[in-house]
C-alpha cells in the first residue's frame, strides 16, 4: 500500500493504489505511520516527502468501500493512525513535503496540508467533500484550522465544494502550483533548497513554529526567546556564522 524509498537524503513515502486513487485504508495508514518513524529515525535522511502513484490523485481520503465504517475496531484504528502520523509528521523534527500529483480530497487534503511545503500541480482538486456523505471531517480540522483562514475552511466543509490549486495557494495551503511536467524537477530542487540548511536550525525552528500556534502573545515570546537561546547554542549555528564571515560554505553537523 505505501512505498518506502531513501536516497540522498530524501525518503518518499508514496501511496501505491492508483486505480483506486490511493485511499487511505487502516493499512495505508499503517504504513505511512510506519514508514514516517523509519524516515525519522534515519540519520541520512533530511526531508521526507510523501505522494500518490499515478497521475489521478495524491491521495482520495477515506477507503469508503474499505469496510472500515461497517467496523468499529478498524474506524478506530484509522483515526488513531491518522492522529499519530499528523504528530510524528508535525512534531519529529524533520521537513516534510507533500508532492501533489492529482486530486487530494478528504484525508489526503489534511495529508497535504500537514507538510511543510505543497507543490501542486495545476489540474488538481482539492478540499474537503465528506459532508456530501454525512459525515464532518474531524481529525483533519487540527491541521487545517492551523492552515486556512475560517471562513473560508468553514464555507468548505459546510459546502463540499473543492478548490481548485490557484484558490489553495491564494489561501495558504499549496506553497508552489506547477505544470504537471515540472512537478519533480520543483519537488527535486525544493528538497535540494532544504537539505542545504543546518538540521539543527530546521529541528528547533520547526518545533517552535508549531508551538506558538496555542500560545497567547506572552507566552509564545517567552518561549521563542527560548528556542532562539537553544539555536544559538548548536553547533550549525557556530559553524553557520563563522561560514558567513569567513565567505566559504557552511559544513552542517546537525548539533
Amino acid at each position: 500500500m505505501v512505498r518506502y524509498e531513501a536516497a540522498e537524503g530524501r525518503a518518499t513515502l508514496t501511496i501505491d493504489q492508483p486505480h483506486r486513487r490511493n485511499p487511505l485504508s487502516v493499512k495505508t495508514l499503517e504504513g505511512l505511520v510506519s514508514g514516517t518513524r523509519r524516515a525519522l529515525e534515519d540519520p541520512e535522511v533530511r526531508v521526507l516527502v510523501y505522494t500518490g502513484s499515478g497521475e489521478q490523485a495524491f491521495c482520495a481520503g477515506a477507503d469508503l468501500d474499505g469496510g472500515i465504517f461497517d467496523d468499529p475496531v478498524g474506524l478506530h484504528r484509522q483515526r488513531g493512525a491518522l492522529a499519530d502520523l499528523f504528530r510524528l509528521m508535525i512534531r519529529g523534527g524533520k521537513p516534510t513535503i507533500a508532492r501533489v500529483n492529482g486530486h487530494a480530497l478528504g484525508g489526503g487534503f489534511g495529508l497535504m496540508c500537514a507538510c511543510d511545503i505543497v507543490i501542486c500541480v495545476e489540474d488538481a482538486k482539492l478540499g474537503t467533500p465528506e459532508v456530501r456523505v454525512g459525515v464532518w471531517p474531524m481529525l483533519i480540522s487540527a491541521v487545517l484550522a492551523r492552515t486556512i483562514p475560517r471562513r473560508a475552511l468553514l464555507e468548505m466543509m459546510m459546502t463540499g465544494r473543492l478548490l481548485n490549486p490557484a484558490e489553495a495557494l491564494a489561501l495558504g495551503a499549496v506553497s508552489r502550483v506547477v505544470e504537471r511536467d515540472r512537478l519533480d524537477q520543483t519537488v527535486s530542487e525544493t528538497v535540494r533548497s532544504v537539505t542545504a540548511q543546518s538540521p539543527a536550525a530546521l529541528q528547533i525552528g520547526k518545533d517552535t513554529f508549531w508551538m506558538v500556534n496555542d500560545l497567547g502573545i506572552d507566552a509564545a515570546l517567552d518561549f521563542l526567546a527560548g528556542g532562539l537561546t537553544a539555536t544559538l547554542m548548536s553547533e550549525d549555528a557556530s559553524e553557520g556564522i563563522s561560514a558567513f564571515l569567513e565567505k566559504r560554505p557552511a559544513v552542517w553537523s546537525g548539533r
